[in-house]
Order: structure tokens, then sequence, then C-alpha cells
């Protein structure tokens, strides 16, 4: 007996050959031979399984199939890889099958097509590594993943709400952005709103009904505004199709969210599309130049509103004209301009440029090609942290792209908002290594500072430099943070070889073998968790090793019980001793600010409160103790005049373990969620603990007072950089006085 009814049976055949309708590419008896073979193969496979919704099985591959011909524009492998792309995951056949069958080709592809199960734990973003790092190989493996995706969303009902939820979610944290980097428009704004519809259904459907409440007033407004156009249009002799493009819910949604605005407020939500058609020796460049002054000549534009993205397409291979002007009404209006070859490209993304890649290599292909290759460097790393790696993909999936050059010209497209430090590292990973700023356009700029569409970059380098702590913060793309990361944890690892030797050197001097006694001791004298954490301090410099044999020395009169315990009864007179002996103070030599004397050999000045990093100088006072002050501190100037035979000079060594408690004041303009936004900067995002945090706000301006426990001066100078970008935010000062 037929597992499938004659009408489920009549379902199925319906769904294959609209399927084989819907191909863009014409199909020879040989390809439809073989998309035939991975039908009946696939669907013998599933027989019998059902999805939730209770229908046949083989429905979901033969859908995601016609999305992958009908919408994304690919071929014959991707169509059979399409078919059977659940066949491993869901029956006994296997890999080896599939490659007998349908050639290694085909099984790659299957192979690359592994579900994602549950939630984006680390198992999932693992395997979602494993998944793009495909994607270099064979694209088709991303496309297939999202159609499959699509259709998931599109028959979403059938679950349940839990499952909607966790489905979207994931939806719209990766799949989304990746449909909208690798250019697949139409299908991304799907996703969004699919999402939309089962996370917040409520506001899915208020925004739904208000869009059809005034569709018929926004198609006459359309028309009304086409019209002169088209007319215009006519009399220069020029092909067009002119129509309208509603914008997404989401995007609305969305819009609504960030300006903090009601429905009617979002003032764009009509755009007009114009595709010409073209000819063999037109230029495409300069005839969406022509219609935009054709249009500019009718209506009034918005000068900050126009996107040139024909000069520079996007690196996913976007090209159009994209202007903003007054239409009717008052109401602006967004007009795309493309060819029919960048129409097709916007829709279809990658997909489409196969279709052209024969005739001439664009920019836009160049680098996307460019981006692809990035992904697959940053993925190779093995010692990267999955989740990490999430994070930092997908913030740079929705980035808008700027282009900048070399000193020699070379173009490179970057995320908006990178750094000369994530230029550094584009161009290559010792040079971001040895970066300590550039100049831009021959002025000189800090490594923080943030590029602009056009700048000529030259990276200055200096053999002693080596990355920061900060610069993590200060990286913008996925590239350079991974970059960063791996030379900390190389950094790192470095420090702990060279402490576990120094220790194991200085336990051989005094005859004792590293047991776990003897580390044990270790830890317990220094206060230190780890032996780890020991290895490392001592190979940063920050543990004291040269009384070692002292620490294992049994204290004059102390009994068995003491020993056991490893305590030291004597420990205070020798602290007493050795405080003695360094208080014989060469004035003739800096004197080595460090944590390990802090308190017990000087202090930091209340009047001027000096942090770790600060031009200082010390003044020996009369209990020998010697009292730091900045420089540029107005008793600094008493002390130099009256009593210079007690002032010394004085460095800073490596201040990491310790907080120091410095002010600032902020000063701007009043919005909601400035506070936060601050307050988030300084503690989440630099994990700066806050001692005291005070805002008063008259007449829209505000004035905050902070009190921060910081490390050092290039952890404030860091903060201080932050917040000074922040919208609202007109300046950012350091108080001495705390």
């Amino acid at each position: 007996m037929s597992p499938h009814t004659k009408l489920e049976e009549r379902l199925i055949n319906e769904a294959y050959d609209d399927m084989i309708k819907s191909s863009v590419h014409h199909l020879s008896d040989e390809n439809l031979a073989q998309i035939k073979k991975a039908f009946n193969f696939a669907n013998s496979a599933h027989a019998g399984v059902r999805r939730k919704s209770g229908e046949p099985y083989i429905l979901h591959p033969l859908s995601v199939a016609t999305i992958v011909t009908r919408e994304m524009g690919l071929g014959t492998k991707a169509i059979v890889s399409s078919i059977l792309h659940d066949v491993v995951e869901d029956t006994d056949y296997t890999l080896e099958d599939i490659g007998s069958m349908f050639g290694t080709k085909i099984a790659s592809i299957v192979d690359g097509l592994t579900k994602l199960e549950g939630e984006f734990d680390f198992k999932q973003a693992a395997n979602f590594r494993k998944m793009l790092l495909t994607l270099s190989d064979d694209v088709r493996v991303i496309l297939i993943k999202i159609a499959d995706r699509l259709h998931n969303m599109r028959t979403l009902d059938s679950m349940a709400p839990n499952k909607q939820l966790k489905i979207s979610g994931e939806t719209l944290y990766i799949y989304a952005p990746l449909a909208h980097r690798l250019g697949l428009y139409a299908i991304k704004t799907e996703l969004e709103d699919l999402s939309l519809k089962y996370k917040y259904p409520d506001q899915y459907n208020e925004i739904s009904l208000q869009l059809r409440d005034k569709e018929e007033h926004r198609k006459y407004l359309v028309e009304k505004f086409i019209q002169p156009i088209k007319k215009k249009l006519e009399q220069e002799n020029l092909n067009v199709t002119i129509k309208g493009r509603q914008k997404s819910i989401y995007s609305i949604w969305k819009k609504m969210q960030v300006k903090k605005v009601s429905f009617d407020e979002v003032y764009d939500l009509q755009a007009i599309r114009i595709v010409f058609k073209t000819t063999p020796q037109m230029d495409e460049r300069r005839k969406c130049w022509e219609i935009f002054s054709i249009i500019t000549s009718i209506y009034n534009y918005k000068q900050d509103r126009i996107r040139d993205w024909v000069t520079m397409p996007k690196a996913n291979g976007y090209e159009a004209l994209h202007v903003t002007v007054m239409g009717p009404e008052g109401k602006w209006v967004e007009v795309q301009i493309r060819s029919e070859r960048m129409d097709e490209i916007a829709e279809r993304g990658f997909a489409a440029h196969w279709k052209y890649k024969e005739n001439k290599a664009t920019i836009a292909e160049n680098e996307l090609d460019k981006w692809i290759e990035r992904i697959k460097e940053t993925l190779q790393n093995p010692e990267s942290d999955a989740l990490e790696f999430l994070d930092d993909f997908k913030l740079n999936l929705f980035s808008s792209e700027i282009v900048v050059f070399t000193p020699k010209g070379d173009m490179k497209t970057l995320p908006k908002r990178s750094t000369v430090i994530d230029f550094a590292y584009e161009i290559h990973t010792d040079l971001g290594n040895k970066c300590i700023g550039a100049k831009i356009n021959h002025q000189l700029v800090p490594i923080s500072h943030e590029l602009k569409s056009g700048d000529q970059i030259e990276i200055l380098t200096s053999e002693k430099q080596k990355p920061q702590s900060q610069w993590f913060n200060i990286a913008y793309t996925a590239k350079a943070k991974q970059k960063i990361k791996d030379m900390f944890k190389l950094e790192h690892k470095k420090h702990i070889d060279k402490g576990k030797a120094l220790i194991v050197e200085e336990l051989k001097k005094i005859n004792r073998h590293p047991s776990n006694e003897t580390i044990n001791t270790l830890l317990e004298h220094f206060n230190l968790e780890s032996k780890m954490q020991m290895y490392a301090q001592v190979g940063l410099g920050l543990v004291n090793l040269e009384e070692i044999d002292n620490i294992f020395k049994p204290q004059k009169g102390e009994n068995k019980f003491v020993k056991y315990w490893r305590l030291s009864l004597g420990r205070k007179r020798k602290s007493q001793n050795k405080q003695e002996d360094q208080g014989k103070i060469d004035r003739k030599k800096p004197f080595i600010l460090s944590e390990e004397n802090i308190e017990k050999m000087f202090h930091l000045a209340k009047c001027c409160n000096p942090i770790p990093g600060d031009d200082v100088i010390g003044y020996l006072n009369d209990d020998n103790k010697i009292i730091i002050h900045k420089k540029s501190c107005p008793q600094t100037v008493d002390l130099l005049t009256s009593e210079g035979d007690r002032i010394v000079t004085a460095k800073w060594k490596q201040f990491k373990m310790l907080s120091y408690l410095t002010h600032i004041t902020v000063r701007g303009f009043d919005r909601i969620g400035i506070v936060s936004e601050i307050t988030g900067i300084i503690s989440k995002d630099n994990n700066i603990n806050m001692r005291t945090v005070r805002f008063d706000t008259h007449d829209g301006v505000f004035n905050g007072n902070l009190d921060l426990y910081v490390h050092n001066t290039k952890d404030l100078e860091n903060i201080i950089s932050q917040l000074q970008k922040v919208k609202g935010i007109e300046s950012v000062e350091r108080i001495d006085d705390v």
C-alpha cells in the first residue's frame, strides 16, 4: 500500500511540476533526468514521514528547491541538493550513498546542510561555524540553508508557540542578517516580517492593519508622484519600468523603536523603483545619473539622503542610486534608480552574479569574494571561541560599508565605524600588531580614529608596539577583534611559560622541586588562586621571586603546628626590616611606583588624585613616606620652590591589579536613555566599577558627575574617548579633586 493517499500524490506531483516550471535556467534532458532521479530517491526515502502540519515531508524539500531556483536563480546542482538536503539527516542513507548516486559535489553540498537543532548554545554556534566554512568552497550551501529557513518560517503556524519564538529569534539573530549580507533583499525582508509576526504578533498585526487602511490613499499618491516622472522619461526615449515599493512591516517597526516615533511619524513609508532597460553600448552609471537629473528637476531632493552605490557598490554586490525627494502632500519619497542587471542582483544577490560572471567581473563581485575569504580566514582559527565568533560575525553582517584607500591607491571595503586598527589588521596581521597610529590624508591620527569613505590611510608602526587591552574596545571588525584575541592568548601563554621557567629556576637554586606542596606554599604566600595565575603574574613581573628561599625557612620559635599550616610568626618583623632597607631612597634615581609598595612606601595625594600613568613627582615627608602628586597639581609648584630638596622623580611600574578612584564630569543635551548609555559604556563595555553617579538636568541640558575605579590613565582615556562619541554629549572632563 502506498504511504500517500491519491490526493497527497497529486499534491506532491503538482509541487514537483511547479518547481520544474520555476527554474530560471534552461533545463536540458540530462538536467531534468538528474532532478527526477533525486525526486524519486528523496520521495522514497521520506515515504511515510510527515511534517508537524500533517503534510507529506517530501513537500518541504520540493518547496526549498522551488525557492532556490525561482527566488534565487540557482541551477540544477542546487535544485538536486535542495531535494536531497534532509535525506542523510532524517533517513538511513549515508553521504557515501549520495556520492555514489549523484556525485561528490552534490554530496559535499548536502554535507554542509547539516540541520542546526536547539538554541544558539555553544554546540549550535560550532555547527553554524562548520556550515560557514563551506561558504568559501561553495556558497550554494548557505543559499540553500537560507531557503530552507524561509520555507520553515512560511509554515511556522503548525509549530508550538515556544518553538515559534525560538525559531523566530534564531532567524532574526543570524539568518536575516546573512541573507542581507549576501544581497538577498526580498528574502531578508520576508524573514524579518515573519519573525516579527511570531515574536510580536500584536505589533505586527497593528502595523499591517494601518498599512491596509491607508493602502488606497498611498496608491493614489504613488500614481500622482510617478506621472510627471514617467512623462519626462518618455520624452527622453528612456525605456523604464516604474513601480512603488512599500516599506516592510519589520523596518517600520524597527524605525518606531529606534526613533521612538509613532506609525504616522515614519515618513518614508513608500519607495519608488525605476528600472531601465540597457543596450550593449550603454554606460549604466551615467544613465543612472541622467535619470537622477530628470527626477530632481521635478522634485526637490534631500541632500543628505543621496546614496551612490553605482560608483562604489556595496560589498554584497548591491548597485543603485538612491535619492529622497519631497513628493505630493509634503511626503518624503525614496527613489531607487537601477538597470535591469542591477535590479536582478539586488533581488537575487550573490546568485545573480553567476549570470554575469562570464561577461565581466565587477568591483562588487570582487568585494564579495574578499568578504567570503575574510570569513574563511576568521573561521579557520581553531582556538577562537564559537559563541564569540558568532557575535562578532553577526556584528559585521548588517554594517554599512565604507570604501578607503591604501597609500598606493588600492581600494579596501570595511564596515562603517571601522577604525585605524581595523584597517591595519585588514592589510596584514603584523601591521595590526605593531600599529601606533596612522596618517589619514597626510594628517596624524590615533589608532582609535574612525574612518570615513574616501580616506587614504598610511599605517604607522613601531617594532616596540604590541596589542593593548583597550584595542579590543577600539576595534570594530570581527577580523581585527579575533586577531587581537589571538595575540593576547599567545602573550598569555608566553607569560605562563616564562613564569613557570623562572619559578623552576629559582626553586632549583634552593634545592627544591616544584611539587604540589611547594606550589601550594607559594600560592598561599602570594595570596593567589591557581598556579596558572601565579605563573602568569611572575612572567609579567608582578610577583617578586628575589627572596623565595625565605618563604620555605621556618621562622625562629615557630612550632610544628604553625609550620604545618605554613604560618610565619616572624614575617611582620621581616617586613619591617625590609621597609627600613627600602626607606633609604636614592634621590638621584627615579622612585619606582609599584603595587607591592603602595601605602608602605608611598601615598597618592588627595589634592590632585593621581592614577597610574599620570605624569607625577614625589615629595618625601617627615615620616619617610613619599607623597605622589601630579606635575600639574598646584601644590607641586609650592613644593618645588619651598622644599625642592625633598622632591624625588617617580615612575610608574605596571599597574594591573588594583583600581584607583578618579572623577569625571559629563555635559550635554538631555535625551531618553542617555544616562543608561553612559553607564553602560563604563560598567558593561569596559567592566569599570562606579562609586557614585549623579546627574542633574535643567532646560534640556544635563550635568553628570561620576566617580570611577580605574587601573590607569589608559583605562580612563579609553572611557572618555568612547563617551565623547555618544550622541548628545558635548564634553567629558576629568576632575582632579575627588
